[in-house]
């Protein structure tokens, strides 16, 4: 196969930090493609394959699984920890078909809108799961007394769609005069992140700095005053929290009782730490996810295809493939302003 276009998604900024792990070391590799999101088109199929799910010039997305459970979730993923496997970030490569999903033949959207999939999938696993947990304890009540909040990202932005479909009021948080107006556009209440300069836990360098400590509970008290508003009073039913470390009290503090914070990334800080019992007294549902359930993936297409829960076009960013080094490093500094970042490695 050759890749068309690829994501560049969080788990490519891991593999270059080497952190939370060196897929290198992990893999027991000296060298590792990365890559693991995007359409690619098949280029030859092996005669001997029993396997006909592609044919030869089919438009596929990457299906990221590497090693399987006995349930279909992924336990390493491809082309990051699963050995032997090779990403998008290559002219050619050869994979196994049962990680190629096709395009839906004569699709009203762009490959461009497909190589988005990723932030979607993902997205659509991890808010069946909330709302469905949140559902546990709110049998009855309309999610439009219920406020959805996420810290800014793309699959945030996918799970807010979804929740605005459910009837739940939805917010976000975003960082740039392009992004506040992007989620504006979409029906999702913008939530200005520079009103609250100082939201993050101080750094180890700052601890010993009052004066930061004193931003952030100005911050923080500003922020949850919002929450307050958005919310008449009663806090977030759903918060989708993919940052980590940093907000996570804040994250806790805002959340309803009997409300749910869903995560299924970390960008920045997987150790967490919460009171059980404040957490417990409060019936406070913890969920996680990783990736989707392999079975699950046509259905979620189809779904897109049928429903147009997409990235709205023109909201990508494609980098070309010898720009990638520039991706990684606007990607990593956040200078991007698309919630869809991605590169071209070969012609459309």
């Amino acid at each position: 196969m050759e890749p068309i276009l690829g994501s560049w998604e969080a788990n490519v900024d891991h593999a270059l930090a080497r952190s939370p792990i060196d897929v290198c070391s992990s893999r027991g590799e000296d060298t590792v493609v990365v890559g693991n999101m995007g359409v690619v088109r098949v280029l030859k199929v092996n005669s001997g394959s029993r396997d006909v799910r592609v044919r030869e010039g089919d438009l596929c997305l990457l299906m990221p699984f590497g090693k399987l459970d006995r349930f279909g979730y992924a336990e390493l993923a491809y082309a990051y920890d699963a050995p032997n496997t090779i990403g998008l970030l290559a002219k050619q490569a050869k994979m196994d078909v049962k990680v190629l999903l096709p395009i839906p033949d004569g699709t009203a959207y762009s490959l461009p809108q497909w190589a988005t999939y990723g932030r979607y999938f993902t997205a659509w696993d991890n808010w069946h799961k909330a709302y469905g947990c949140w559902r546990t304890q709110i049998a009855e009540d309309d999610p439009q007394n219920h406020l959805v909040f996420g810290w800014g990202g793309g699959v945030a932005f996918a799970e807010l769609m979804l929740a605005k479909r459910a009837g739940f009021r939805v917010a976000m948080t975003a960082g740039s005069d392009e992004r506040v107006a992007f989620l504006r556009e979409n029906g999702i209440t913008a939530v200005d992140r520079r009103r609250f300069p100082d939201l993050s836990l101080p750094t180890r360098e700052e601890r010993t700095d009052r004066d930061r400590h004193q931003r952030r509970r100005a911050s923080v008290k500003e922020f949850l005053g919002l929450i307050n508003e958005l919310s008449d009073g009663h806090g977030v039913a759903i918060f989708v929290d993919n940052i980590g470390a940093p907000l996570y009290d804040i994250t806790l503090t805002a959340l309803a009782r009997q409300g749910v914070v869903t995560t299924c990334g970390w960008k920045a800080g997987m150790r967490l730490s919460h009171l059980r019992g404040a957490e417990s007294i409060s019936r406070h549902i913890h969920v996680n996810t990783h990736v989707w359930r392999l079975q699950d993936s046509p259905g979620i297409r189809d779904f897109q295809e049928a429903e147009g829960w997409m990235a709205p076009k023109g909201s990508d960013v494609i980098y070309d493939f010898d720009q990638v080094p520039e991706l990684a490093d606007d990607y990593a500094n956040g200078l991007i302003g698309s919630y869809f970042p991605m590169y071209q490695v070969n012609p459309l």
